[in-house]
């Protein structure tokens, strides 16, 4: 009896082998000892098969995401925030990956905005020996891992189906029969190798198609000896993993994609840029995560190229304020900040923001742990940082003035009123400890307390605890706050020093230092000029505050780049 569909496909073999084989186990032991197999364990721990025949870009990225343990900023499903092929949705919609697959370049992006640290080459762009030489330095380490892009026609995995109804289709069932293998079509012309000849045959694209000619994979591990790669084929419904020489891979990899009409090629991804701490972030939101204690910690949202208002914002910061510092009679500081801060287009409060921590209020408990002094000495040397520099000076003086428009430009919704910011804070992170959405409209803080915590004669931590409700009951919940000691004098008793958190003023010097040093070649005035890029350099910053700023401006890079539809010709992360 005949049943509908496919199922599997015997591996061609050679040119591949079976990892399951003899030859295949003995390769990976071998590889072992050599010490080229450290990525695999992370990588087969997270190995999915493709929920779709065209989602093969998505379950490689997927999978690699979280072989890095990269937080994706939302929940995939339940309270479990875990990236999954449907979450991959920045660059290109779902449904046009799910009828025509995905290209290079966007796989590339989304990696980008997943916060994943990405290097990317198509083969005109690189060697045979340079992929090698990735390849080997990913294979060696657990926390890089290469996704290699290729035509499956190089290892014979093409096949053509056709439907009964096609008269061609019983001359192919013949040549197969025979022997005949197919090799690849075009339009309706497709070619089968029969012994010694290869057969030309014209069939109907109505009722005959390719399965399997473009894809993705992780590449798992590297036999140096025999210069093998293992393909961890995400197309599992198909073929298992397989071996395959290093030189055949870049020769599939060494062809063009008919989509983009672009080279194929290779990435691999480090260690994420959303594991570092950062102060600053743009489009920062409220995030959870449970740990062993009951602590939530709030972190860091990944850009997203769909969020047309950022994309907007970036586009302004990037290609509007150059033109307008250059189209003005810009004489002083005071004049630029007036030029970038007055057009500055509608909610560009949320553009950037201040990450909060908060942890669930816990009877009795005082003290702070390891990770969360850890965590906020950090960000607080940042804040210190910050404050410290020129430009800060600059920006503080501009928004006291009046005639800064502040009202305008304050990045909290509350201003910098510190007890009405925890007071949202407090409610958002309610209502995820409760398993829906970022959304605080579900609690209400009725009541709020500011206080210092100093444990075995640590520096004080301003910790705001808040009461929050709903029709189901109450919590309390604290927001852990990075603060500095205040210069200035204080106007409460002198028993606690003073100290500020971060505001307005900071949070717009860091987004000033990360605009492009491209942004201020306009400004005419020499001397004008030359201040400037002293105030904004970024070569003489302390190291976390430098990694901060290039943190903050490869998202505003990204974000443009997706604005300006170049995620096939620009692979790498943003250059500065």
């Amino acid at each position: 009896m005949a049943m509908a569909g496919l199922y599997r496909r015997v591996l061609p073999s050679p040119p591949a082998i079976d990892f399951a084989s003899s030859e295949g186990k003995q390769l990976f032991i071998e590889a072992i000892q050599s010490g080229t197999m450290e990525g695999f364990y992370k990588l087969i721990s997270y190995f999915q098969t493709q929920s779709e025949p065209a989602y093969c870009g998505l379950a490689s990225l997927s999978m690699v995401l979280n072989a890095l343990a990269i937080d994706p900023g939302r929940k995939w499903k339940g309270p479990w925030r875990w990236f999954d092929e449907s979450m991959l949705d920045c660059c290109e919609p779902l449904e046009k990956v799910k009828a025509k697959g995905i290209s290079f370049g966007k796989v590339v992006c989304l990696a980008h905005c997943a916060g994943a640290a990405v290097k990317a080459f198509r083969t005109n762009q690189s060697t045979l020996d340079d992929f090698r030489k990735y390849v080997t330095a990913c294979t060696t380490s657990d926390d890089c891992h290469v996704i290699s892009s290729y035509h499956r026609g190089t290892f014979k995995q093409v096949h053509m189906f056709c439907g009964h109804n096609s008269r061609s289709f019983v001359h192919l069932v013949l040549l197969k029969r025979k022997g005949g293998q197919i090799l690849y079509g075009r339009s309706h012309l497709y070619f089968v190798v029969y012994k010694q000849w290869t057969v030309a045959l014209r069939a109907n694209v109505r009722d005959c198609g390719l399965t399997g000619t473009g894809h993705f994979s992780p590449i798992g591990g590297y036999h140096a000896g025999r210069d093998m790669v293992l393909i961890l084929d995400v197309a599992r419904f198909k073929y298992p993993p397989h071996w395959v020489p290093l030189t055949l891979l870049w020769e599939a990899m060494n062809t063009t994609d008919a989509a983009s009409g672009r080279h194929r090629g290779y990435s691999f991804s480090m260690v994420s840029l959303m594991n570092c701490i950062f102060l600053y972030e743009l489009h920062a939101n409220i995030q959870a995560s449970e740990s062993t204690s009951i602590a939530i910690y709030f972190g860091m949202i990944p850009v997203s190229c769909k969020h047309e208002s950022w994309v907007s914002i970036a586009n302004y910061l990037v290609d509007d304020v150059p033109v307008l510092l250059s189209s003005k009679d810009v004489k002083g500081m005071h004049d630029v900040l007036s030029i970038v801060f007055t057009s500055l287009p509608s909610k560009f409060e949320e553009f950037i923001k201040w990450v909060a921590e908060v942890r669930r209020g816990e009877d009795g408990g005082q003290g702070l742990s390891l990770e969360e002094k850890e965590r906020l000495s950090v960000k607080e040397e940042v804040l210190k940082q910050v404050q410290e520099i020129g430009l800060y000076k600059h920006v503080t003086g501009f928004l006291s003035s009046g005639k800064s428009c502040c009202q305008t430009i304050l990045p909290s919704g509350s201003g910098d009123n510190l007890p009405d910011i925890a007071a949202s804070i407090c409610c958002q992170g309610a209502e995820l400890l409760a398993g829906n959405s970022v959304s605080s409209n579900g609690f209400c803080c009725r009541e709020m307390c500011m206080k210092c915590l100093n444990s075995n004669g640590d520096r004080p931590v301003t910790v705001v605890s808040g009461m929050v409700s709903n029709s189901n009951g109450e919590e309390r919940v604290d927001v852990l706050v990075p603060s500095s000691p205040k210069k200035l004098s204080c106007c409460h008793s002198g028993k606690v020093s003073c100290t500020v958190h971060p505001a307005s003023n900071d949070v717009l010097t860091a987004l000033l230092l990360a605009l492009p040093w491209e942004t201020w070649s306009g400004i005419k005035e020499e001397k004008l000029l030359q201040e400037i890029r002293s105030l904004v350099s970024t070569e003489n910053l302390p190291t976390l505050l430098q990694e901060e700023i290039l943190h903050l401006r490869s998202q505003l890079l990204i974000m443009k780049r997706c604005k300006d539809n170049k995620v096939e010709e620009d692979l790498g992360a943003p250059q500065f």
